[in-house]
């Protein structure tokens, strides 16, 4: 696993992608998106339909997160990864579409490891139980569409080096399960 931290901006290409591997920790800077499950569902609906996307998801990275309200004179409140189980329904359809990067915590499965091969992307996870140390690097929140899920509504986030380990890259390479196997008993 490697120690020193690899920094990387948005939008994510696929030579970055492909410099990244299970276990290294980057510190991430540019625009991101949040969006949970509602809204998940709804940017799979339009794509089925053909329609546009509220934004451009090519080289985007999704962070799987519901911010709390911001306290007066800060940007977010409290910003801590969602578990990321529940976006595997769509998270193959929306790397398909051209998204390049996710945040969350937890493992995600196969179909998901899968898509992150074929399209060239990355999972990233964030520490849980984090949240408003993690808002300590989000600059600026936008709302970007689906005001009415609170929440859970799609905000573009501009962060500041904000600090992820990669779970699982477009190799194959899992840190869940490698992290598993390291500490089985033979």
């Amino acid at each position: 696993m490697a120690s020193e931290f690899k920094h990387i901006s948005t939008p994510l290409t696929d030579e970055v992608v492909e410099g990244l591997s299970a276990g290294d920790n980057v510190l991430l800077s540019g625009v991101i998106y949040t969006a949970r499950d509602a809204a998940h569902k709804r940017l799979v609906e339009l794509l089925d339909k053909g329609e546009e996307l509220p934004f451009d998801l090519r080289g985007q990275v999704i962070y799987y997160v519901g911010p709390t309200p911001a306290r007066p004179g800060k940007v977010i409140g409290a910003a801590g990864p969602t578990t990321s189980g529940r976006m595997n329904p769509y998270a193959p359809r929306l790397l398909a579409a051209g998204q390049k990067g996710i945040i969350g915590k937890g493992e995600m499965d196969r179909a998901v490891q899968e898509a992150l091969e074929r399209y060239k992307a990355v999972y990233f996870a964030a520490i849980g139980g984090a949240g408003a140390l993690i808002a300590q690097c989000v600059v600026s929140s936008e709302l970007v569409a689906y005001e009415d899920l609170g929440p859970e509504a799609i905000r573009r986030l501009v962060v500041r080096d904000l600090p992820l380990t990669v779970a699982q890259d477009c190799h194959g390479g899992n840190l869940y399960q490698e992290g598993r196997r390291r500490y089985q008993l033979a």
